[in-house]
Order: C-alpha cells, then structure tokens, then sequence
C-alpha cells in the first residue's frame, strides 16, 4: 500500500510543478527554488515529516524532499554539535545526492557533448 500512496503524493507533487509551469510565468529555476525552499520551511516546521511517514519516497524524492532533508540535516546537527551546525548539518545530511548530480552531470556532459543555445 506504502507504494500506491508513494506514487499518488509524488505525482500530486509533480503536478503542482507542471501546472506552476503551463499558468504561471515562473521559469523552471524558480520553481526548483520555490520547491526546495517549501520543503525546508515545511521540514523546519515540523509538517512534512507526517507526509514522510506516510508517502515515503513519493515524499523525500522529489525536490521538496531535498529542502526537507536540508532543514532535517541542520536541526540534528545543532542538537548534536551546536550553532556550528548551522553551517554544517545541510551539508552532511545531502552530501551523497549532491556528489551524485555532480557526478552524473559530468558523465551526462562528457557522454552528450551539450551545447550552447
């Protein structure tokens, strides 16, 4: 059952994403950022963990799940380590999802020579 709720929360996600693209004259950058930064203000807050626990990845993978997982990082470091942290937990909670865009980003460019527009 886990997957059917996973599937229709990270779709329903996905479809507030295209319907901000087709009504809106937000480009796709700001609604990236629009996106993450939900996710963290909503992680700090306490309200996207409930959705976590009900949707598992439908919930953590798409990008408001990278702002959850940012805002998560920050409050365990402060508990852990203090108001260093701040500066810290972001970092060390999304370090493997940022190594592997950064990865697969080269690959993907090394592979399909991009080019300019």
């Amino acid at each position: 059952m886990q997957l059917i709720h996973a599937f229709w929360v990270g779709g329903l996600i996905c479809v507030v994403g295209q319907i901000l693209l087709q009504r809106t004259t937000l480009t796709p950058a700001r609604i990236v950022v629009i996106f993450v930064v939900a996710g963290a203000i909503l992680g700090g807050l306490g309200w996207y963990q409930p959705l976590v626990d009900f949707a598992g990845a439908g919930a953590t993978v798409p990008l408001t799940g990278f702002g959850y997982s940012l805002s998560r990082g920050v409050m365990e470091e402060i508990q852990a380590s203090g108001p260093i942290g701040i500066l810290s937990g972001g970092l060390k909670a999304t370090a493997s999802g940022i190594a592997a865009a950064v990865l697969f980003g080269f690959i993907g460019a090394v592979l399909f020579q991009p080019k300019l527009k």
